[in-house]
């Protein structure tokens, strides 16, 4: 019995959240269906990346509930967030499952935000994406060849180690601030 495959459907990221005092940035590669409902960044709440940050930088302190105060606490604490694509089409949350990305514009990015020193990514496909489809582009461009780079353990749920070891590698994002 043949299944008709729904078509994908093409998804638009956020906007970055970063101002001048931003020196570290963390990069997902698409936000995941939940998120993209919620119109937040990591609006899973079985997702790891705010337990993580909370505990980075304040930890045994209770966590904000509201999103806006997310992001206050974020760009307190001098990280940027943002996504490597724009946009893309897949069905699902899956990275494995992104067809025709669309890379955000990380030249003008960089040039409006030069204090930003450190880019860490929030598991392997976002590396790898930014890896093949960005980097290259900025050195031709002669930005971007001071920042150093992390490659973190994925804060999504489907990424199975424990909160612990995530949190021991997370903890990399407050070191050499």
């Amino acid at each position: 019995m043949d299944t008709i495959k729904k078509p994908e459907i093409r998804l638009q990221g956020f906007p970055p959240v970063i101002n001048e005092l931003c020196r570290t940035l963390i990069l997902g590669s698409m936000p995941g269906a939940r998120s993209l409902s919620e119109q937040q960044y990591y609006g899973n709440p079985r997702n790891h990346f705010w337990r993580l940050l909370y505990a980075v930088y304040a930890p045994g302190a209770t966590q904000d509930i509201q999103y806006g105060d997310k992001l206050d606490f974020t760009l307190r604490h001098g990280v940027g967030l943002w996504d490597v694509l724009a946009g893309c089409e897949r069905q699902g949350s899956l990275d494995a499952d992104i067809r025709n990305p669309e890379v955000n514009d990380f030249s003008e990015l960089l040039t409006r935000y030069p204090v930003v020193e450190r880019i860490f990514f929030n598991g392997q496909a976002a590396w790898q994406l930014y890896q093949k489809q960005v980097q290259p582009k900025l050195l031709k461009q002669g930005i971007g060849s001071e920042i150093r780079y992390g490659t973190l353990p994925s804060s999504s749920p489907a990424r199975a180690m424990p909160f612990e070891a995530k949190l021991e590698a997370w903890r990399l994002i407050s070191q050499g601030e």
